[in-house]
């Protein structure tokens, strides 16, 4: 039997023994007075002279440290990130909720109800009068809570992560604050949050390829949604002028440092603005989103300070030159010049030559918050052209840490120049892209209908995480992310075991 197995028998052993004190090994409802955290604000700052046995309070946790010695010993436990010290003494528990102190295993969840006092050391505690106990651990927590290194287990056992390591439950706080900013200045903006189809008959919406599923009843194959984009441009057809979505996407793509199949998308759209309206709206929302998340606009990513505040502006063009590396820089002209583009990549049309060495040479330098405008009309098969330049669309896309995070664009609302850009792309399709975006047949006949002059945008809640969290994995802010199959976990056979 393995030392894994024995602690489990051990543990499973002392289910008898706690019932038999007159508690529950899985409890029941606690109604707590104040949250660990609660206490540590409102107390934390109080001299002992300050605290008074009048001042009572029921707390509950997970126990974190247990010192016990003879008639008495001390516990930490752990709630919401916080941690705080309670003292049993003999004397003052009944001696069943003594020997109860005495059988706990760290990682056992408890209530404890008492008065706050400091020790001899000054650290705030509760002395204990009450203790109640809640649900038992039957594996052992990380040793000695000094925190879970693995990553795998840590990917695999969120929960697990969550308990040992406070930074990570940092990291999805300050999640949750960033989607609520977005959320709050979205509505009072005047959008309103709607929700649209998972499940697809034609995917689209974005350049990538998709998950298959199949629906049995109607007997069709139906598509995982790789963006929202139209059908919230549907609704903007129907009257709803300002509508946005915090969703879930999935691309059937690689896996990487910013990449996960499955992730999370702010996608908004308003009608009767353009891709420049568009650009100072996002300066606003990422701006207030870093002040909501963390407390400030300017944040450390990767060992470089990235201000939030100021967001530049480049063209696309303009980046390949800014961006270009060594000093043999090309003009604005070159960029402008076909031949020029087709003599430095390998891509077949001019637009997409630029695309690509803006890609190769410029994007990785957009540490600083920036964006960059004015995209070939073959990479943005659903952006209005520029009146001035039909070769380009009114799109840009926010950079930062090196990677994009938004993607915006004046929204194509002619049905015949939407039309060809799908015949176009159904051209790339035939030359192999199988990327490249489908006819979409309703989408067409919905701008038949007429949509308002509009503008659209795309966030990336994961990778804006990332950033305003200085976490260098787009798997350390997704709770669950997607993991190869790890085979037979064996915990039910092992937890049958201890019935024989």
């Amino acid at each position: 039997m393995s030392l894994e197995d024995e602690l489990l028998r051990q543990r499973w052993a002392r289910i008898p023994e706690i019932e038999k004190l007159g508690h529950h090994p899985f409890g029941k409802r606690y109604d707590f007075t104040h949250t660990i955290p609660e206490i540590l604000t409102a107390y934390g700052s109080k001299a002992a002279e300050e605290l008074s046995p009048q001042l009572r309070v029921r707390i509950a946790g997970r126990v974190k440290t247990i010192r016990s010695k003879g008639k008495a010993g001390f516990a930490h436990l752990a709630q919401n990130g916080e941690q705080l010290q309670v003292y049993v003494r003999s004397d003052a528990v009944s001696p069943n909720d003594f020997r109860l102190f005495q059988m706990l295993d760290i990682g056992d969840i408890i209530g404890a109800e008492g008065y706050l006092f400091r020790t001899r050391t000054g650290e705030l505690s509760v002395h204990v009068d009450r203790l109640e106990f809640l649900s038992k651990t039957l594996l052992s927590m990380p040793e000695k809570w000094h925190g879970l290194e693995d990553v795998e287990t840590r990917y695999r056992q969120r929960y697990l992560d969550l308990i040992a390591n406070p930074e990570s439950r940092k990291v999805f706080v300050t999640r949750s604050r960033i989607i609520a900013s977005l959320r709050r200045q979205l509505e009072e903006r005047g959008f309103i949050e709607v929700e649209t189809p998972m499940m697809q008959p034609l995917y689209g919406g974005a350049t990538a390829r998709p998950f298959i599923t199949h629906h049995n009843t109607l007997d069709i194959d139906l598509y995982l949604r790789i963006a929202p984009e139209l059908y919230l441009k549907r609704l903007v057809v129907g009257g709803l002028e300002r509508v946005y979505e915090i969703n879930r996407n999935f691309r059937n793509e690689g896996l990487g440092f910013k990449y996960n199949p499955e992730f999370t998308m702010l996608e908004f759209y308003q009608a009767y603005t353009d891709y420049r309206g568009l650009m100072d709206l996002t300066a606003e929302l990422l701006k207030q989103v870093a002040l909501d998340a963390v407390g400030s606009a300017e944040v450390e990513y990767e060992g470089r300070r990235l201000d939030f505040a100021n967001l530049r502006r480049f063209s696309m063009r303009e980046a390949a030159v800014e961006f270009w590396p060594g000093a043999d820089k090309p003009t604005l002209d070159n960029v402008r010049d076909p031949e020029w583009l087709l003599r430095h990549s390998d891509k077949s049309t001019p637009g997409e030559a630029l695309a690509d060495i803006f890609e190769r040479v410029a994007e990785s330098q957009l540490v600083q918050p920036t964006i960059i405008y004015d995209y070939p009309v073959e990479t943005s098969p659903l952006s209005k052209n520029k009146p001035d330049d039909p070769a380009f669309v009114e799109r840009f896309e926010v950079y930062a840490g090196g990677m994009e995070i938004g993607n915006a664009y004046t929204e194509l609302n002619d049905p015949q120049e939407q039309r060809r850009r799908f015949e176009m792309q159904l051209a790339m399709r035939e030359k192999g892209d199988e990327e490249a975006h489908q006819m979409d047949e309703d989408y067409l006949r919905a701008l038949c209908y007429a949509m308002p002059p509009a503008g659209g945008e795309g966030i990336g809640v994961d990778r804006l995480t990332m950033l305003l969290t200085n976490t260098h994995t787009i798997r350390d802010v997704i709770l669950f992310p997607l993991l190869r199959p790890e085979g037979e976990i064996g915990i039910a056979d092992r937890l049958r075991a201890l019935e024989t």
